[in-house]
């Protein structure tokens, strides 16, 4: 079944160019996710009594146009059909602006028991309350992988302040998004916004810790690659084009 809500672009939404920004995507797509769990039951009030909680692994967004401010929207997700050997599930979006489509995406979910801090199983009886959709936005039904740039650019140190840390006690997704626009060039930064936003989210990233940002750039795509103070763990690549 697919789930769908109206939104208006707001001014928190908008860019310098008075257009929507793939920040702004991606939060409402994140907001429609939870919106559609917490009717069943599995929402973030329901964390502390049911110990599970939705932990994101990949994003991947497509924006075909770029609403502006005060413009109406309709957006629709689903939960795609889960195969039992795995512990993962995808999520779809679309994104309208009256009849027209104006974005997709795909987002990868895995299901986290709090008691212990790691991955569980999604349970059959779990997953038919979301009544899935065997449809893919995208041709390839998996988010493939990003492959970190084999020459990159060391650009800063950062520190994960208390204002990025989200309900699960680590940095928020899409803090992560805003990290890596903080690391691009004033060209790309002020300049027209990629509109293939992808994320792969590998190790979080806790209160206080600092991480080491990357850049490279190779023809139309940009990668902003972060990873622990030391070099040795990746937290993430986020891969714009």
């Amino acid at each position: 079944m697919k789930f769908e809500q109206n939104y208006v672009v707001g001014i928190k939404n908008i860019g310098i160019s008075n257009k929507m920004t793939n920040y702004a995507f991606l939060s409402l797509l994140e907001e429609i996710a939870c919106s559609h769990s917490a009717t069943i039951g599995y929402g973030v009030n329901d964390v502390e009594t049911k110990k599970r909680a939705w932990i994101l692994m990949d994003w991947k967004l497509q924006v075909i146009e770029r609403p502006i401010y005060g413009e109406k929207l309709t957006i629709k997700t689903w939960a795609r059909p889960i195969e039992k050997h795995i512990y993962y599930t995808y999520r779809d979006f679309q994104v309208f602006k009256e009849e027209k489509l104006v974005a997709i995406a795909s987002s990868k979910w895995v299901l986290m028991d709090t008691n212990i801090g790691k991955i569980t199983k999604i349970t059959d009886d779990m997953f038919k309350l979301y009544n899935s959709e065997n449809e893919n936005v995208f041709e390839e039904k998996d988010i493939s992988k990003i492959k970190e740039p084999e020459n990159s650019e060391f650009k800063l140190i950062y520190q994960v302040k208390r204002s990025d840390i989200d309900i699960n006690k680590h940095m928020h997704n899409l803090n992560y998004l805003k990290l890596a626009y903080e690391i691009l060039p004033e060209e790309s930064y002020y300049g027209k916004e990629k509109n293939s936003t992808k994320i792969m989210y590998k190790h979080q990233i806790m209160l206080d810790e600092k991480v080491r940002c990357y850049y490279a750039k190779k023809e139309d795509t940009e990668t902003i690659i972060i990873k622990s103070e030391d070099n040795k763990v990746l937290h993430a690549i986020i891969e714009l084009r």
